[in-house]
């Protein structure tokens, strides 16, 4: 059924009669001008204040549909709104499709829930059999829309009303549910008022919502100092490592030609040697640009393979998109307009002052040739999912102009809406908020440089409980290879796993850039910088995977625990509790049904002992008094618990975060269950 429109025209013949009123629909952003975002199985709650003036009742339904169902053959489905208090409505749909919908609110005068209100509260005789008459003329009415049997149903219903002279019998009648079930199928809408507006939702599939992401440079897979520059077959034998580690996503740095034209060298070096690689986002030769990958590497059947052997570990691959040049790639020969002059007439190259990247020339999206320039981006994107990739992490969208994003993710996910987008955009919050909007799947966030308890669960109040939610997706890196945080240059071994444990509870989607994280890579290139001494961004790394110091058996753990609890797989069910020390954080993840739920505490300092008194809302998980178990499955331990507050110690050097499984006593003081 097609949702009734209000007429927005107060001239229109039967404005003035439409008297319900339909405002503060939630979710909503920014007036529907934007889409929230699901994943596929979602159950979609939306809620709606709909009220008129006086004492009538009203009925109030959901209207949604795919945005496949669109035109004259568009068919709404529809969801009775239940009320909840102060003329605030509620009504949910589960999204079991890929792609776009549509969903919106009608809401309307019930003249027979009206009428069945006031005969409940009748009580004279005389006011009782009048009221019969009333009903059955609404009987009536209904019968008229209804089909079948059921308009003789309702005729026969109307008929007993009619003629009734016994007033209890008839009240009886007139409140039975048979009388209620017919007249609910078929209300009077014809002055039902619609939202003003139909609202947008995009459903992403489960990989979007959650998975751990690890990215790796494919050059730098090989084994020994002399190994020389590596290839996807490398990569490919790296891929159990990976696999090994639990992560779901392998990301690459760009892939392609790599420039020689003011090739950078090692740590950021104005001039090359013969031997330096390059910056795999200084984009394009003589052999090719976006659209090919470096010889160096291998062929693009050798990438295909790296595909399918990624993807029988369970992993799936994602590239880098980085939309900018080096001086030889062929766009800057072939489309001189695609970029900036300076006044001697040479290219712009890329500049954040007082950095320089002279290897580096961003394209111009204001130049007049800007339609050929989005065909030929969005070429891009098609033929590496001609290819197989469906996740693209996007290398500075803040650059590039946001209705250019808006139109090729659109472009893109119209054929393709399993593709993934991840915003690496480390910038001002509302260029942020806006690019998420424009469609991006998931975004980069400011976590890297939250250290203290206020900061951390101040911002991931933020992102889990406000109205960014509906369309920012966080996704924490604790590290990239362009971040290399204070807190991890002095934080020694406890300083990372603080920040992995972090990273990988508060959000559903992490990742890590590796092998530096694992190998404790912590040196910067200078005194107060953030750039890794020796980047892995300018030349070859040698990584020393068996290291006996590495982090990859706890990052396992890790990673197990986030596959074996639901709890860990959304961000919205976040809440942090209470610890009367600064120093330790404390948090807990559950699903709805609270059939899963996990406590984190972790002690930020990495240097000392920490502890406290910590208090958990232990009645919200059917818990009195009464002993339980906190096991730790990071460490393993077993703790004795009784009641809300509880005594926490961390040390770092042992371990200094607990990710607790609460177990409480079933059947004897000595058996534990899992607590559901």
């Amino acid at each position: 059924m097609k949702p009734i429109v209000a007429a927005a025209d107060p001239s229109a013949p039967d404005a003035g009669r439409r008297r319900v009123v339909i405002e503060t629909v939630r979710p909503e952003v920014d007036g529907g001008r934007f889409a929230i975002k699901r994943c596929l199985g979602d159950t979609v709650v939306v809620e709606a204040d709909a009220f008129c003036d006086g004492h009538d009742r009203l009925a109030c339904v959901l209207c949604w549909r795919r945005e496949t169902e669109k035109g004259s053959e568009a068919r709404w489905h529809e969801t009775p709104m239940a009320a909840l208090s102060n003329d605030r409505w509620r009504g949910q749909f589960v999204v079991d499709e890929l792609g776009g919908y549509r969903y919106t609110v009608i809401a309307w005068v019930d003249r027979f829930l009206t009428w069945r209100n006031e005969l409940a509260h009748r009580v004279e005789a005389a006011d009782i059999l009048v009221s019969l008459r009333l009903g059955a003329e609404l009987a009536s009415q209904a019968a008229a829309r209804a089909e079948g049997t059921d308009r003789a149903r309702l005729l026969a219903q109307a008929e007993a009303l009619r003629h009734e002279k016994d007033a209890e019998h008839g009240r009886h009648i007139g409140l039975g549910l048979l009388l209620a079930e017919l007249a609910e199928r078929y209300p009077d809408r014809q002055l039902a008022t619609a939202y003003g507006r139909e609202l947008a939702l995009w459903v992403d599939r489960p990989r979007a919502r959650c998975g751990a992401w690890y990215e790796m440079f494919p050059r730098s897979c090989t084994e020994g100092a002399d190994a020389g520059h590596g290839t996807f077959a490398d990569c490919e034998r790296r891929l159990p490592y990976v696999a090994a580690m639990g992560f779901d996503v392998l990301y690459l740095p760009p892939i392609h030609p790599v420039g020689t034209s003011k090739r950078k060298g090692a740590n950021n070096a104005l001039v090359a040697t013969a031997s330096d690689p390059g910056s795999p986002w200084a984009i394009g030769a003589a052999a090719g640009g976006h659209c090919a990958v470096d010889a160096r590497l291998g062929s693009l059947a050798d990438f295909r393979r790296l595909l399918a052997k990624a993807s029988e570990l369970g992993i799936e691959i994602a590239l880098d998109i980085a939309f900018q040049c080096s001086p030889d790639h062929p766009w800057v020969r072939e489309h001189p307009e695609w970029f900036r002059h300076r006044p001697d007439g040479s290219v712009q190259y890329a500049e954040n002052p007082p950095k320089k990247y002279e290897d580096i020339y961003p394209l111009d999206f204001e130049t007049p040739a800007w339609r050929e320039l989005w065909q030929e981006l969005k070429g891009v994107l098609e033929f590496w999912i001609g290819e197989g990739v469906f996740i693209f992490r996007v290398d500075n969208p803040h650059t590039k102009a946001f209705p250019f994003w808006e139109w090729l993710i659109a472009e893109v996910r119209r054929d393709h809406p399993e593709a993934l987008f991840l915003a690496e955009a480390f910038t001002r919050p509302k260029p942020m908020y806006r690019l998420a909007k424009l469609g991006f799947s998931q975004s980069y966030t400011y976590f890297a440089w939250r250290n203290t308890k206020h900061e951390l669960s101040t911002y991931f109040t933020e992102l889990t409980q406000g109205e960014v939610r509906e369309y920012f997706r966080p996704n924490l890196w604790p590290n990239t290879p362009d971040i290399l945080t204070e807190y991890l240059q002095f934080g020694g071994r406890p300083g990372f796993v603080v920040r992995l444990v972090l990273a990988a509870t508060l959000g559903a989607n992490y990742g890590i850039y590796g092998p530096a994280f694992e190998l404790l890579e912590a040196t910067p290139r200078q005194a107060g910088s953030e750039e890794y001494l020796d980047s892995e961004k300018y030349q070859l790394r040698d990584w020393d995977l068996d290291r006996p110091d590495s982090l990859r058996d706890i990052i396992a753990r890790v990673n197990r625990i986030r596959h074996e609890h639901p709890a860990l797989q959304q961000d919205w069910q976040l809440e942090f509790y209470e610890v009367d020390n600064e120093q330790i954080i404390c948090y807990g993840k559950y699903t709805d049904d609270l059939a899963d739920a996990v406590i984190v505490a972790v002690n930020l300092d990495p240097h000392h002992v920490q502890t406290g008194w910590l208090t958990l809302p232990v009645e919200r998980f059917g818990i009195g008094e009464q002993a339980y178990q906190m096991h730790d499955l990071l460490g393993d331990g077993r703790y004795l618990w009784s009641g809300p507050r509880n005594f926490i110690s961390l040390d770092p050097q042992q371990s200094p975060a607990h990710i607790f499984r609460m177990r409480r006593r079933v059947h004897s003081e000595h058996d534990f269950d899992y607590f559901t």
